[in-house]
Order: structure tokens, then sequence, then C-alpha cells
């Protein structure tokens, strides 16, 4: 049993996955588009990472305001949310991530990551930290309720 963690944006999906104990999240790729609704390859590409990893429940980032108001980008990641549920036939967990996009600019800076590596990084990384915040808070925590 795997999770997947996503980070969705308009042209690229972060991925990250889970080790098999569900205790860590490992970033895996980039997922990019052309287009921000052209997302028939972007959902086959998802579908052959749950495939060869053997995901079995997927954590979607959910990009709230600061003020905890839902605006267009949230929208648009239960949208995804929709889509993937359908298509995959997995359950979608939304993860509200906000601030995970300036803690993935800051282990940048730690990993001294510059440049144009940045912006190929970011996702990746904001994915892994959505992905992790979830096991660490949900998952895990539920584990150690039930002890």
């Amino acid at each position: 049993m795997r999770y997947m963690g996503l980070d969705y944006g308009s042209r690229t999906v972060g991925v990250a996955i889970s080790d098999m104990l569900l205790c860590t999240a490992q970033p895996k790729e980039i997922i990019r588009r052309k287009e921000e609704n052209k997302l028939r390859k972007t959902l086959a590409r998802i579908e052959e990472l749950i495939v060869e990893y053997g995901v079995t429940e997927i954590v979607l980032g959910l990009p709230v305001n600061m003020d905890t108001t839902v605006g267009e980008r949230a929208q648009m990641a239960l949208l995804f949310k929709e889509k993937l549920e359908r298509r995959t036939g997995l359950p979608v967990h939304m993860l509200d991530e906000r601030l995970t996009t300036v803690e993935a600019d800051e282990i940048m800076d730690e990993l001294g990551i510059r440049g144009r590596d940045r912006k190929d990084h970011v996702d990746m990384i904001a994915a892994e930290l959505i992905l992790q915040d979830y096991l660490d808070n949900v998952v895990n925590k539920t584990q150690s309720d039930k002890n």
C-alpha cells in the first residue's frame, strides 16, 4: 500500500509517493502540459504511476486562500479531484496546502538550488510536503490513536 501526493498547478503537477509503511514521502516527478485544461496525458501518466508504485490512495493539495476562502485555484483543484476519482477509482483526499510553496522555496535555498533548477523542483517538493503532512497528521496520527 502506498499513497500518492499531488501538487496541481496550471501547467504542472508535482508528484510524490509514500514508502510502503506510509511513513515518508519521496518526490518523484513533475508532469507538464502545454495548456491548463488539457488533462488527458496528465491523467494517463498519473494512472501509470499508480500501477507502477501500487498506489491505493491519493492526496491532492487544496490551495485555499490565506483567509481560508476557496478561490479559483482551489476550485480548479476540486474539479481535478473529481476527474482523478472518476478516472482512477481511488479515494482522493484534499489537504490544505497553504504555504507549501514557501516551504519548498526555503528547502531549495537550504539545498543551494538556484535559477531554472528551482522551477524544475518546486512542484515536486510541494507534492512531497503535501503528502508528508498528510502521512504525519492523518495516517500516522490515526494509527497511533488506535494504539
